[in-house]
């Protein structure tokens, strides 16, 4: 682990300010401290040697208070600081780390675990704490006290300077052998606390199902068994930093040591007088300290900053498409040329050549083996991973094309509207759920699209205001598909609807209402995508495309003439 990641300045531009402040108040705590040690020395030989009484040094006695009270409000300034600026760059790495996960989309989310992204957002971002308030610091003033001492006494006693000179590069040295142990028990102690967070939150999601199969005890051992992994390993980087801080606090007394018998010798000799052998002694820990405790204090850090680490992989990951591009055209259609998607650490594509048109007022319907690709198709579209061949274009009413690449991602999903095969619900109102298609809708507009849905007894049952449980428990698996679908029909201005399986859990009746609600959308202009494998879906479509076999579609798809010159709403 790097002293100090010039990473958390590109990301953080608190932490520049914060450094800067650091060193200017560890150039002001090194001068006081100089002066200290002369007041001292000042004040205890006039004392001893010239009989000076209470009057004579209260002067001196005067400002030495008035440099403690310096250093003490210069303490006071230095933790102040820290703790604005860890807070600020804690706020700034979350927000930056939520934000680039959300613009690498589901794809990316879906290969990784849970439970460590949580423990890395809340516990592993929060232990910068301890590197701004206690590790940075010291790092500032190990650079700045132990130049300013030496200058000081160089002047006084060389030989001393020598000895300090001479002994002070121990000290780092010993640190960095301690410091590779200490990171690797970090890294150790790291993981095992993220497999803990994953198998704890992984366990209390099925929870119900673990309890119907009588597994749910069973698990009680596997946690304590992480858990116990945990406390040896926090236990062991414990005892590495107690034993590091032991060789350091050693390695700095016998240097002092070393330093005050030269004294000693030379004064009895009479080659030193006692104020300067005093200054000597004095100024001679100062000059040590500062490194012993940035050996101390990295391992408070240590944690904090295996964690910034991952945050900055996370943030290193590459874009899926364009991060910011031109405003996405009005679509009259869509047009799909020999797209393929090939997913990171695979050989064969997920899905291969497929041509498609999607125009308005039609249903067009993807079809094939589970794992045949339709769902990669669909995060293509709405541009949630690149293909890796071919091309997607949006035409507007003129024929004109843009590629989907080079259009803002936002602003094209701003005009579709979607309705995912796994829907999360989460811990809000009914409204709320449903609004977060549309913000700025009204009640009615709501309660219109829960119709839409057939979702009226979830209103009834539920109610607009009511929150509901984490991941829509208390739900059914057909209840919250429907609160989905009603989240998707919100969106009236939407150019296109791409529904994922939307009639899955729902019975017949159901079912045609939804297919309904679907073919009025095709009818007022949107162009509506099902990812299906129930006849029924397969009968209201317009075009069915077969994804993932060699079989042909059951609708050809014609070529299509010169479009209207037609508007779809932009917005969702």
């Amino acid at each position: 682990m790097r002293p100090f990641d010039p990473r958390l300045l590109r990301h953080a531009r608190a932490t520049g300010v914060y450094v800067a402040a650091t060193a200017g108040i560890g150039v002001a705590s090194a001068l006081l401290v100089i002066v200290q040690a002369g007041l001292l020395a000042s004040a205890i030989t006039a004392a001893f040697l010239d009989g000076a009484g209470l009057d004579a040094l209260r002067p001196t006695l005067l400002a030495l208070g008035a440099v403690v009270l310096g250093r003490v409000l210069l303490a006071w300034v230095q933790e102040s600081a820290a703790h604005r600026a860890s807070a600020q760059v804690k706020s700034s790495l979350r927000a930056q780390l939520v934000e680039h996960a959300v613009r690498l989309g589901p794809v990316w989310l879906s290969g990784q675990r849970t439970g460590e992204l949580t423990t890395l957002v809340t516990r592993g971002v929060d232990a910068l704490d301890g590197y701004f308030a206690k590790y940075l610091p010291q790092l500032v003033l190990a650079v700045i006290v132990p130049v300013a001492v030496l200058a000081r006494i160089v002047t006084e006693d060389w030989v001393a300077t020598l000895t300090i000179v001479l002994t002070l590069p121990l000290i780092p040295l010993f640190m960095v052998l301690v410091g590779r142990t200490t990171q690797v028990r970090t890294r150790r102690q790291w993981r095992t606390l993220t497999l803990l967070g994953h198998h704890f939150l992984d366990v209390v999601a099925g929870l119900p199902t673990l309890k119907v199969f009588g597994r749910a005890k069973a698990q009680v051992a596997g946690i304590r068994e992480v858990t116990d992994s945990y406390r040896r390993a926090s236990m062991a980087t414990l005892r590495v930093a107690f034993l590091s801080a032991l060789v350091l606090e050693l390695l700095a007394t016998l240097s002092v040591a070393l330093v005050a018998v030269g004294i000693g010798l030379r004064l009895v000799e009479g080659r030193l007088d006692l104020e300067t052998g005093l200054l000597v002694l004095i100024l001679a820990p100062e000059a040590y300290l500062p490194l012993r405790m940035v050996g101390v204090h990295y391992h408070a850090s240590a944690e904090g900053m295996e964690a910034s680490q991952r945050v900055f992989a996370v943030l290193d990951e590459p874009l899926p498409g364009a991060a910011a591009g031109g405003p996405a055209p009005d679509p009259a259609l869509v047009r799909l040329s020999g797209v393929a998607v090939t997913y990171p650490g695979r050989d064969a594509p997920a899905v291969d050549g497929v041509d498609l048109v999607l125009h308005r007022g039609e249903v067009v319907a993807l079809a094939g083996p589970s794992g045949g690709g339709k769902s990669s198709l669909v995060a293509a579209l709405l541009a949630f991973t690149p293909v890796s061949a071919g091309r997607i274009d949006l035409v507007d009413g003129q024929g004109a094309a843009t590629r989907l690449d080079e259009v803002d991602p936002n602003d094209w999903r701003a005009r579709v509207a979607w309705a995912p095969q796994r829907p999360h619900l989460f811990t809000a109102s009914l409204a709320e759920n449903v609004r977060l298609a549309r913000p700025g809708a009204t009640d009615d507009e709501v309660v219109a699209a829960l119709r839409e849905a057939a979702a009226e007894d979830v209103l009834a049952d539920v109610g607009l205001d009511a929150p509901l449980g984490e991941g829509g428990l208390g739900l059914s698996a057909g209840q919250r598909r429907r609160v989905a679908l009603a989240r998707a029909f919100l969106r009236r201005d939407a150019a296109c609807l791409v529904l994922d399986e939307p009639t899955a859990d729902l019975d017949p009746a159901t079912e045609a209402r939804v297919l309904a609600t679907m073919r009025e959308r095709a009818r007022q202009g949107a162009a509506v995508l099902l990812v299906a494998h129930r006849p029924a879906l397969l009968g209201v479509a317009d075009r069915v495309l077969q994804v993932g076999t060699t079989a042909p579609p059951v609708h050809p798809v014609e070529p299509l003439g010169p479009a209207a010159p037609v508007g779809f709403g932009a917005g969702l």
